[in-house]
């Protein structure tokens, strides 16, 4: 666990040296794709390197622990996933603490999932894929990228707001579970937006309903899931930037202002949404209060539903 001693940088010489970005996953992947667009426009402007350091490994968790054991003096960050928010209730033991490790820096991107049925699915709305769960329980497939994804609890929330009864099919990753939802083998996902397009795009598969708040800019024709009967259904896939425990509250502005100033860069909001995501900004604490009730919702959804680790 990181001891909790101030850092000694200071927002006059802050940054004296090359900052490391690390990253959880593979080159090429949304989380990656993101850090680099980040780490690109972040050196520019603090005038300073910042290297995107990928430590693919245990789905993030070698890559989080790495930041939690780092020394709290802002030139090693993580670039983290939503995942972040769910593996507290997923596995029983972590080698961190999910906050008290870390400090919040700012969140950088949002990206609702999209309800999604294969094409020959008589239903058009979220209203009609319910009343047809409903008029045929435990006999609708839904498919997941995966025993505790985000896919997986997005749909296990759907369907304990939504009561109904439906089976899961958990795949090795969204690819192989959206080819057999555009071959009708499973009936619907609730998959991630980058994910789901493709096959949405061709046809093979309806939107019925993307899954924030409020409409998503790259389908502006498809409704939410609030606004199409399930009024407090929210879940979204997210991206923000944490430290070590202790980092001083100077260097963490600095920080949160140059990122917040980044992501609304036209340009970056543009090769965000090539991710399939929309740029944020927020504050470090409206990111950490975030993050809790992140933690707090997918504990609950994980628990209800009975879900082991991997």
């Amino acid at each position: 666990m990181q001891a909790q001693s101030p850092s000694s940088a200071s927002p006059q010489s802050y940054p004296a040296k090359p900052i490391r970005l690390i990253v959880g996953y593979t080159p090429g992947g949304g989380t990656d794709v993101l850090s680099r667009v980040l780490a690109k426009y972040l050196g520019e402007n603090l005038k300073q390197t910042v290297i995107v350091d990928n430590r693919p490994g245990a789905g993030g968790l070698l890559a989080t622990q790495l930041v939690a054991n780092a020394p709290p003096d802002g030139y090693t960050l993580l670039t983290t996933p939503s995942t972040h928010a769910i593996n507290p209730g997923l596995y029983a033991k972590l080698p961190y603490d999910s906050i008290k490790d870390f400090t919040s820096v700012g969140l950088i991107a949002t990206s609702p999932n999209v309800v999604v049925v294969h094409a020959s699915l008589p239903v058009r709305s979220v209203r009609e894929l319910i009343a047809l769960a409903k008029a045929h329980p435990g006999e609708l497939a839904f498919g997941s990228a995966g025993v505790g994804s985000t896919t997986h609890l997005a749909g296990e929330y759907f369907r304990s707001m939504a009561q109904i009864r439906t089976v899961h099919v958990p795949y090795k990753g969204s690819s192989q579970a959206e080819i057999d939802l555009s071959i009708g083998e499973v009936q619907f996902m609730i998959d991630s937006t980058p994910a789901a397009l493709p096959n949405i795009r061709a046809g093979r598969t309806r939107a019925l309903a993307t899954t924030g708040t409020r409409r998503f800019s790259g389908l502006p024709d498809v409704p939410t899931v609030m606004e199409s009967g399930l009024p407090r259904y929210e879940s979204v896939s997210w991206w923000g930037i944490i430290g070590p425990a202790g980092m001083t509250p100077d260097v963490v502005s600095r920080l949160n202002g140059e990122i917040a100033k980044i992501m609304l860069m036209p340009e970056v909001k543009k090769l965000t949404l090539a991710q399939g995501a929309e740029a944020s900004t927020s504050t470090p604490g409206e990111f950490l209060e975030y993050m809790k009730s992140e933690m707090a919702l997918y504990t609950r959804v994980i628990k209800e539903a009975g879900i082991q680790s991997p």
